[in-house]
């Protein structure tokens, strides 16, 4: 099982999403944890120059995290809309 991990922005931005959203993304969140196959069809690597990362997709919503497999560590980078979260 993969500990979560989450930036400040992370946060502050699932803070701004309303309560049944925030409900069905910690939802997801901890399936991934878990086990992150079970999720493979909503789970998609992000293409650029940086470091691997990837996105999680729930409904409208996209969670970008990073996975380190070596500590068994899932950093949520960033929450958001997925109009808005690929912008910044």
């Amino acid at each position: 099982m993969y500990k979560l991990v989450f930036l400040d922005k992370a946060l502050d931005e699932l803070k701004k999403i309303d309560r049944a959203r925030q409900k069905i993304i910690k939802a997801k969140l901890f399936i991934l944890a878990k086990n992150p196959a079970a999720l493979k069809n909503n789970i998609r690597r992000l293409s650029g120059p940086e470091e691997a990362l990837y996105r999680l997709r729930v409904g409208a919503y996209r969670v970008i995290f990073k996975r380190d497999e070596a500590r068994l560590i899932i950093l949520v980078i960033r929450i958001g809309h997925r109009k808005e979260i690929y912008l910044k």
